[in-house]
């Protein structure tokens, strides 16, 4: 900004330089050049001198002012008198500048560069405006890694953003709209998740059987909904009647034994035409989900197996034989018409697989690559009848066996053939993502950290294209590998598992086309074409996510975690969430996509949106369970949890509005489909409650949704007796008279 007062001569204390100082003109003023004169010459200027001395004390002191003497005929250019700004030359000379711009005069004399530097208050807040930016930046890296860190690193940084947001930001709260709180949870505990359990899950079979359930279950939602329910319309819960609730609303039916057939011939085997549209069916609709056989290798030793009938395979392999037969029988029982056909053929076929792998003397022998894999099919196999406690501890088995084998860390031997290595690597991240969507289902936490897994995310060519030149040469090739994946999948969805895959040194390289390990990435990645093995790698990423949202916000320590820090948390993960839908490929997109890979679309849509509702139901949990709040908005909560319920809504327009349980089997993730439907639906009954109390709008679109999982419910419930059960929870449910004035209002 300019000097108001240019031509002032009057010293100003914003330009201490130009002072007056010890009775003479501060230097940073020009002095007036004068002809030299002889002692005893008169000029034309004593009237003016005599004037001049006039003015003057007699006596001097060393603060007395002199007058200046001015020449009529001065040799200099006339000036401006004072300039708002000299510049950088002229200050360091201490002489008078012109002020001109781009150089002033001086400097265009002399012929050297000209320059006007900023003044002090604008290099201050230049300076402050740089530190704000740099802090700004750094608060958003910790935010990025926050949740990647250690409970002490986490706790550290949260208390460093704790002590910078405090002292200038208020703290936010819930919307206005909701006048009072549902019902009061632990003070300690920013969105419900608790670290202690005040129950016996001993005290009978029922509750042996659901085992404990945690925050990220839909039946721990569910729990929490129907004591709300509960607390409007009759008051707090007893105790009693506190523990049938949680019983009730298991879903699952580990309550009921897993029958073992003592009578069955281990030996026997199918008819061959028999066998061969089970293997059809299992490698098909299973396999591209799920790869924990190598389907070459099994095929080649299966046709060997029926055409010599003189083979003699391993019990292992025998068992991995009536595993495939047990879930495509399963399959084919749950896609026919006849509620009666095959009914109870799988369950023979899983007896006689669990007497060949399973019995009481092999749990004490140590696992093999073949172990792992019918630990882990036996878990995929009670995932599909409803035995959810009993398949997340299979699939657990399955992951330590794994981590015994050395399956969880990258392979570096030279005697193992590069593609045994990378179905090694499939076979890990199959039981990895099972366990995974099993922990979801159970409310459980995962059995191994992330730190510890240091296997390559698995490359997205069939089995059948190992023997590829590309593929194979990219196989071989740990760099070229981290370089292809780098530029195919999501950076942030797989920030941690980065750190185990690309070496600290390549990590700072940057792409160059002359390498070998860049030529070999361009060569592989100009042969990429969608596949099954593609989806398999957006699906394991998608599991990773799954993974840490479980870690970083339904771990009991996550309950001592401020609302602030939690946020931080569903922040990042979110984005991690976005950025692996915005690297998605095009014919994988859920409702645009090819149509040759609709079963591969939807059973990443359904997983996705799955996950989101993962990262975003604490803020829905928030909101309904919020102890007290203030007239401001919390626009990151109401967000997020809004965010939650159009998730859950998305989930079930997945579903076509006619009821085909035939497409269900063809299409979706049969597998669990009940699960992804019961955590949509719980979602919406949650909105809906929030919104009656609040005595806000229904939304037309939710209540639809609520009524078309009920539908979807009632009719997989022919078949399947866990949906039988979800049906029966969600029916007691809406029974409560909240939610039937809201779904009678809906139908008039």
């Amino acid at each position: 900004m300019g000097d108001p007062f240019p031509f002032s001569s009057t010293p100003s204390s914003q330009f201490p330089e130009n002072e007056p100082v010890y009775g003479w003109v501060a230097s940073g003023f020009s002095q007036t050049s004068f002809p030299s004169q002889g002692p005893f010459e008169a000029t034309s200027n004593q009237a003016e001198a005599s004037n001049a001395s006039a003015i003057v004390p007699p006596e001097h002191s060393l603060n007395s002012k002199v007058a200046i003497p001015r020449s009529v005929s001065s040799t200099a250019a006339p000036t401006r008198g004072r300039v708002s700004r000299a510049c950088e030359n002229c200050r360091e000379q201490k002489v008078k500048c012109s002020g001109q711009r781009p150089s002033c005069q001086r400097c265009q004399e002399s012929g050297i560069q000209c320059s006007y530097g900023d003044r002090k208050r604008e290099k201050l807040a230049r300076r402050l405006s740089d530190l704000t930016t740099r802090v700004e930046s750094f608060e958003t890296l910790l935010q990025i890694i926050y949740p990647n860190l250690d409970s002490l690193s986490a706790q550290y940084v949260e208390q460093i953003l704790s002590d910078q947001y405090d002292s200038d930001q208020p703290l936010n709260h819930l919307p206005s709209e909701l006048p009072y709180p549902l019902f009061t949870t632990d003070p300690g505990s920013p969105i419900g998740t608790i670290d202690f359990t005040d129950e016996d899950f001993n005290r009978d079979e029922k509750i042996q059987a659901m085992g404990f359930v945690g925050e990220h279950s839909e039946m721990a939602w569910m729990y929490r909904l129907k004591k709300t329910l509960h607390h409007f319309q009759q008051g707090p819960l007893g105790k009693d009647l506190d523990r049938n609730y949680v019983t009730k609303l298991n879903y699952f039916l580990d309550d009921t034994e897993v029958v073992i057939m003592e009578d069955v011939d281990l030996f026997q085997r199918p008819l061959p035409a028999v066998a061969d549209r089970l293997v059809e069916s299992y490698f098909h609709l299973v396999q591209p989900y799920f790869p924990i056989v190598s389907k070459a290798t099994f095929l080649g030793q299966y046709k060997s197996f029926y055409s010599t009938p003189s083979v003699r395979p391993g019990k292992r392999w025998l068992a991995i034989l009536n595993l495939i037969f047990a879930i495509a029988t399963k399959y084919v029982h749950d896609s026919s018409k006849d509620t009666e056909a095959n009914a109870h053929d799988h369950k023979i076929y899983f007896s006689r697989a669990w007497k060949l792998s399973m019995g009481d003397v092999t749990l004490l022998d140590h696992p093999n690559l073949q172990q792992v894999q019918v630990e882990g099919m036996c878990a995929f196999y009670l995932m599909t009848v409803g035995q959810a406690n009993r398949s997340w501890r299979l699939s657990g088995i399955s992951v330590q066996s794994a981590v015994t084998m050395g399956l969880n860390l990258r392979n570096e031997s030279n005697i193992i053939f590069y593609s045994s290595r990378e179905i090694r690597y499939r076979v890990w991240w199959a039981v990895y993502v099972l366990h995974v969507l099993l922990c979801v289902m159970s409310g459980r936490l995962p059995n191994s950290t992330e730190d510890s897994c240091t296997t390559p995310l698995p490359v997205p060519f069939a089995e059948e294209e190992f023997s590829r030149n590309e593929v194979e040469q990219l196989i071989a090739d740990h760099e070229a590998r981290t370089v292809f994946m780098q530029n195919l999948v999501s950076r942030s969805s797989t920030q941690s598992a980065e750190r185990a895959l690309i070496p600290e040194l390549t990590r700072r390289q940057t792409p160059s086309p002359g390498r070998l390990s860049d030529r070999i990435a361009s060569a592989a990645a100009h042969v990429l074409t969608p596949n099954v093995s593609l989806h398999f790698l957006h699906f394991v990423e998608l599991g990773l996510i799954m993974r840490r949202s479980i870690e970083a916000l339904y771990a009991p320590g996550a309950g001592r975690k401020s609302w602030r820090s939690i946020e931080m948390v569903i922040s990042a993960l979110n984005s991690r969430a976005d950025s692996w839908l915005a690297k998605l490929p095009a014919e994988f997109r859920f409702l645009q996509g090819a149509p040759a890979c609709e079963r591969e679309r939807l059973n990443l849509a359904f997983s996705y949106y799955s996950t989101k509702i993962l990262i975003t139901q604490p803020c829905l949990s928030r909101i309904l369970s919020q102890a007290s709040w203030d007239n401001q908005n919390e626009s990151f909560c109401t967000a997020m949890a809004a965010m939650c319920i159009d998730m859950a809504s998305q989930v079930l327009d997945l579903l076509p509005n006619t009821l085909d349980v035939a497409w269900v089997c063809r299409m979706s993730p049969w597998w669990c489909i009940v699960h992804y439907i019961m955590q949509a639906i719980t979602v919406l009954l949650i909105s809906l409650l929030i919104k009656e109390k609040a005595n806000a709008g229904q939304n037309s679109r939710t209540i639809d949704n609520v009524s078309k999982a009920a539908d979807w419910l009632s009719v997989l419930a022919v078949k399947d007796p866990s949906a039988q059960r979800a049906w029966s929870a969600i029916q007691d449910l809406l029974a409560h008279r909240g939610f039937e004035t809201v779904m009678k209002s809906s139908r008039t």
